[in-house]
């Protein structure tokens, strides 16, 4: 808690006796900020899931019919709870800890002094204080207004700010957009909006994910698929009484590989190393799939200050015209100001350089500024009304210090007109108005700016630069940092009404000025009604709507409160150049968790669709009067091929780097790449075995080693496949995995424990020869559909 001695108003506030009594009544705003799940949540969400418990089942059948080893398949399951719960509580800390830095106070008025506090620290009957920006924590009457405007967008979907007199209420989800006032806690906690904004504002969730919603949907169609499939193969290798318990545990070896028993968890694992990576960075992601939010983007809309210039400004000149009192009124203004913008900020600082203090010139109204006015003032008692803002807003076109103004901003500069008039008013404007100073402002480069935007060009990423001054300025700082078409800045003022004509200039146009908040929220929709993905910088309340609407909002750390709570990823040290790493980590994501999915669901293919064959086969043997036709794998050769062409590949692979843009309809890319090859691992496999049985019996496990080590070389031909592009670290995982079988079968006391037989020169050929055929038969496929290849 911190304490300020401003006093603001007559009110005292709460005193601490009142305060305790509320706080011993339960009378405090309990409603917390929660960004992550406790810990027994993770254990439980990790433990409890239905692939644990048929795995579960089916390792407790295998080791009660086929011993120890035929259960070792159930690894996967200890796995699973242990690397996922990790990471997880990996991922809670980190967001935990940037949250606490990311949390916006609460300013209060008790015992006649401001103290900033937390807002689970907030009592009833608070009396709370705002200004611009600031976010509303808790709902209650305004007790006093200065001018104060609160946008109510978030809740009522207006975009006009409401003005707010003594009396008047305000509500949590509300936001600050000018002057300042004082409000009473009346409804807090879980009585007010913010219980349920704030919470889902900030929540750590998995959902709403289109990867997500992907991966689900695949664990349903499977679902589907195994039940009657198992219940099938089941059916059919229960004909042989004589050999039940080889007959259980050889059908559990058929059903174990048809679930993508990993596939949930690297997507989890992915997601938590994503955020711990970025939280390294000082960049707090409030909702995970805003991962993959950035990897989805093509289009990124760039509020030009704070953003590509540095939160603060300097006052480069103060350039009087007609020989005004510049300087004096400027003083006025500032000291009339009791929320001063950035702008006036530097002003202040600038007069008190120069030793320039308040003439005491006696204020009558103040108007503060506003992002839709562009401009502020104050009506003084005996010096009239003077203004400060955009001199293409207050001046007519053709006036010598607005033409003046123009020349200056395409230097690259901020410049502000001081002006005096009759009267000025948000309804009626600015009447008389005179120019009297031109305030020139030097903006602060990002250094990162220029290599940010190249890499965004390179990656594909088209940057539109979105700013409030003029077109002009906008323009000279885009030309500066490179930008293309930052030499035809366009005045949003003259933009189209329709959202088709907008869309079309979206689309040829960079660089926009003097761009007003709805307009801002109208181009992320326009351009989203093109198919774009869009993502959107801001830090100020002009931003929050475009923020909430676009696909991606990225707010920065030091911006307001309202910004920061509607944004999906808080940029918590305002370093613009976080965001390649942003874009890189949502790629990984993506990209990886592809590449897993297509591994996983081509087992769940080739197990689907063997079990399927061998079943029909098995009933077509026995309709005919011949032996059964056995399943060819024992669960322990089911360990031995998941384990080195699925599990530890897919394991490396989800957490690699990758920098290609994710590309949309996950589910089908998956399965045009899984189906086909799965069938291309299933085919040749059962041909195999059917030749080697017939060759040498069903007594002899030379069928089962063929056929193990076919599926294996098939299934490691789908991991080449999804491993490229290849570099050292894959080489020598697809090596090694391949060498894997080479032990297995060379080394007795390993064949011995796997129960495979090592095979003679034939059987070798034949599993060369099925191999070659299953793989040349994807490859015709890859050639015929190549635009169909999801690794194309």
């Amino acid at each position: 808690m911190t304490t300020r001695t401003t006093q603001l108003t007559d009110e005292r506030g709460l005193s601490a006796a009142e305060v305790a009594e509320r706080v011993a009544a339960g009378a405090v705003n309990h409603a917390k900020r929660r960004t992550s799940r406790p810990f027994t949540a993770i254990l439980r969400a990790n433990l409890f899931t239905p692939l644990n418990a048929i795995i579960g089942l089916l390792a407790v059948i295998a080791i009660s019919f086929g011993g120890w080893k035929q259960g070792l398949f159930a690894g996967v399951i200890i796995a699973n709870i242990l690397i996922g719960t990790v990471q997880e509580v990996r991922a809670k800390r980190t967001l935990d800890r940037l949250s606490l830095l990311n949390r916006a106070t609460v300013r209060v008025l008790r015992d006649g002094v401001v103290l900033e506090i937390e807002p689970e620290q907030l009592v009833r009957d608070d009396l709370v204080l705002v200004e611009s920006g600031d976010r509303i924590m808790v709902d209650g009457p305004v007790i006093t207004s200065r001018n104060l405007e609160i946008d109510e967008s978030l809740l009522t979907g207006e975009a006009d700010p409401v003005a707010k007199e003594p009396g008047a209420e305000v509500r949590s989800g509300s936001f600050a957009v000018a002057g300042t006032g004082l409000f009473r806690a009346e409804r807090i906690g879980a009585e007010s909006y913010a219980a349920k904004l704030v919470e889902e504002a900030s929540k750590f969730a998995l959902a709403r994910s289109d990867l997500r919603e992907g991966i689900n949907r695949f664990i349903r169609m499977i679902n589907w698929l195994i039940v009657p499939i198992a219940i099938l193969l089941i059916i059919s290798q229960a004909a042989d009484p004589q050999r039940w318990r080889e007959v259980i545990v050889s059908t559990v070896a058929g059903i174990v590989p048809m679930i993508p028993e990993g596939l949930v968890l690297l997507t989890s694992v992915a997601f938590a190393v994503g955020v711990i990576r970025l939280g390294a960075r000082r960049c707090l992601v409030q909702e995970l799939p805003a991962i993959e939010g950035l990897a989805r983007t093509d289009v990124l809309c760039l509020d030009k200050t704070g953003t590509l210039t540095e939160g603060g400004m300097d006052v480069d000149s103060i350039r009087p015209i007609a020989g005004a009192v510049a300087t004096e009124a400027l003083a006025a203004l500032a000291t009339a100001d009791d929320s001063p913008n950035p702008t006036m900020q530097a002003v202040a600082a600038h007069l008190a350089a120069l030793e320039i203090t308040d003439p005491g010139w006696s204020v009558i109204d103040t108007m503060p500024f506003s992002s839709a006015r562009k401009w502020s003032g104050t009506r003084f008692d005996d010096h009239g009304t003077w203004l400060l803002g955009a001199p293409d807003v207050l001046l007519e076109p053709d006036d010598p210090a607005c033409r003046q103004a123009e020349t200056l901003a395409a230097q690259g500069l901020r410049v502000l007109v001081l002006i005096t008039a009759e009267s000025a008013s948000t309804a009626d404007g600015v009447v008389g108005a005179r120019a009297q100073a031109l305030v020139v402002l030097r903006q602060r480069l990002r250094s990162t700016a220029a290599a940010t935007l190249a890499y965004f060009r390179e990656q594909g990423v088209a940057v539109k630069i979105i700013s409030g001054d003029s077109p002009a300025a906008v323009g000279a700082v885009a030309a500066q940092l490179g930008v293309v078409g930052a030499a035809e800045p366009v005045d949003a003022r003259y933009l189209p009404e329709d959202p088709a004509e907008l869309a079309d200039l979206l689309e040829r146009a960079t660089v926009f000025g003097r761009v007003q908040p709805h307009q801002k929220q109208a181009f992320v929709k326009a351009l989203q009604s093109r198919g774009h993905t869009v993502a959107m910088t801001g830090d100020g309340v002009n931003d929050v709507l475009a923020l909430k609407d676009a696909d991606l909002g990225i707010a920065m750390g030091s911006g307001s409160a309202a910004s920061r709570s509607v944004a999906q990823v808080v940029l918590l040290d305002d370093e613009f150049a976080t965001l390649p790493h942003v874009v890189a980590e949502g790629r990984r994501v993506i990209g990886n968790i592809g590449r897993v999915s297509n591994l996983f669901l081509t087992k769940t293919i080739y197990a689907i669709t063997l079990a399927l064959v061998i079943a029909v086969g098995a009933i077509w043997s026995r309709l005919s009067g011949n032996a059964l036709l056995p399943y060819p794998f024992l669960p322990i050769h089911q360990t031995l091929i998941n384990a080195f062409t699925i599990g530890l590949p897919a394991f490396l692979l989800a957490l690699a780097p990758t920098f290609d843009r994710a590309k949309p309809h996950f589910v089908r890319r998956v399965l045009t790449f899984a189906i086909p090859a799965g069938i291309c691992c299933a085919v040749p496999t059962f041909a195999v075995y059917l030749i080697t049985l017939a060759r040498d019996g069903y007594d002899s496990p030379l069928p089962q080693t063929t056929a193990a080590i076919t599926l294996f070389c098939l299934a490691l031909a789908a991991l080449a496949i999804v491993a490229r592009p290849y570099v050292w670290w894959k080489l020598i995982l697809v090596g090694g995995c391949a060498a894997a079988l080479v032990l297995a079968l060379a080394v007795p006391l390993f064949a011995r424990f796997l129960e495979l037989q090592q095979p003679d020169g034939w059987h070798l050929a034949a599993a060369a020869i099925a191999v070659a055929v299953g793989a040349a038969a994807f490859g015709l496929y890859s050639l015929i559909w190549p635009r169909r290849h999801p690794l194309d």
